[in-house]
């Protein structure tokens, strides 16, 4: 059974990311609206758990950090570590010299803490990352080769 049997799906921009342009928070968001939800035939764009406004770049000394704030569709959402590992995954293949945050929204889900705390420890995510069935989901969710 889904966890959200009937997600309320928004309108998508239909914008794309363009190749040379100054990555900005715009361009972030482009680089991640079109991930595929692992529940839903829509994107994380059209359901509302990627807005523009939840993006975020700050320059620093030797590197930049891209974030993006995501918000699971359902609080109890089984598949926000695996929508929260899509993000970074995409992030981090389109911008491999910043450094990528990636973070469930305060209190939209009931674990956003553990979830936060994961998605922030580098090991963890690493190992992910090397199992070949994760790899094989998170390709087909970015539509790209990670």
């Amino acid at each position: 059974m889904k966890d959200n049997p009937s997600p309320t799906v928004y309108s998508a921009t239909g914008r794309q990311a363009v190749e040379g342009t100054e990555t900005g928070p715009t361009q972030v968001f482009l680089f991640v609206k079109d991930i595929k939800d692992p529940e839903h035939p829509y994107t994380l764009e059209e359901l509302g758990v990627v807005k523009e406004e939840d993006v975020s770049v700050e320059r620093g000394d030797g590197y930049d950090v891209a974030t993006v704030v995501f918000a699971p569709t359902v609080p109890h959402c089984s598949l926000a570590k695996i929508i929260g590992l899509s993000i970074k995954a995409k992030l981090e293949s389109e911008l491999p010299r910043y450094k990528c945050d990636v973070r469930v929204k305060d209190k939209t889900h009931l674990e956003w803490e553990a979830i936060n705390k994961q998605l922030g420890d580098k090991e963890r995510v690493a190992a992910a990352m090397e199992n070949e069935e994760m790899v094989r989901v998170l390709e087909q969710l970015t539509q790209s080769f990670i």
